[in-house]
């Protein structure tokens, strides 16, 4: 992870009780600081015109300029003038997919180690990761690979939940499929829950929000997160790329 890059990667975009956003508008608007265009990537959700004026109008509401990447007609020149970027959440096979067909993930990548801001939400998160291996999302489409942004050195699986011990579900848990992902495979995996995120920035990752995550590496012991924790030494740092 580069020491300029600056990164908000957040679990996810709605938590129970709260409209879209609201848990994470204020870190939003203090990362943002004084930008004031986002170019918004709506490729995760299959009604992409919606889910823009649904992106456009939350963050018309904390004063900034939110333009679609499927409304510009150069989408690798909108990515050179935005002041930062922000990809959304949905489906993560079909969001990399479209970074991969419209040729996007080189012109993201060299923006955000320039030093733009970068927000992901859910697969938004998740394609911030070297890959998208630990998303819990089907695979609906098939893209090229599973090589993600590789904007931080570490996996990111959002949306974590603890395994619940008075449940009759036999199937794995979100923390055994991320076990198995560590036999065959030596990145790091934050598992974040809903209401947390990672702030990325100096070369530090900060764990906010309210509810922790879990640290998982390979051969190791999974470990708790509190909010507030520099996780750095555990998932890696600015020279791990």
């Amino acid at each position: 992870m580069h020491r300029g890059v600056r990164i908000l990667l957040i679990s996810n975009s709605t938590i129970y009780g709260r409209d879209y956003l609201d848990h994470v508008e204020e870190e939003i608007k203090s990362f943002l600081g004084p930008n004031k265009t986002v170019l918004f990537f709506p490729f995760a959700l299959f009604d992409r015109e919606a889910y823009a004026a649904k992106a456009r109008t939350r963050f018309g509401k904390m004063g900034f300029a939110l333009q679609s990447v499927p409304q510009v007609s150069d989408p690798k020149r909108a990515i050179e003038e935005t002041d930062a970027i922000f990809i959304g959440g949905g489906n993560t096979f079909r969001l990399l997919k479209a970074l991969q067909d419209f040729d996007l993930l080189e012109p993201i990548r060299l923006r955000v180690r320039e030093g733009t801001p970068y927000i992901g939400s859910s697969a938004g998160s998740n394609v911030a990761g070297p890959t998208i291996k630990t998303t819990k999302d089907m695979p609906i489409v098939q893209p090229r690979s599973f090589d993600a942004l590789g904007l931080v050195p570490f996996q990111i699986s959002p949306h974590y939940q603890d395994p619940d011990p008075n449940s009759k579900h036999m199937g794995e848990t979100q923390e055994e499929r991320i076990l198995q992902f560590l036999e065959e495979n030596e990145t790091p995996v934050v598992g974040m829950r809903e209401g947390a995120w990672l702030l990325c920035e100096e070369g530090a990752v900060t764990l906010k929000g309210e509810t922790g995550a879990r640290i998982f590496r390979r051969g190791q012991v999974p470990i708790e997160a509190k909010p507030g924790a520099h996780i750095v030494d555990l998932v890696g740092g600015p020279d791990a790329n």
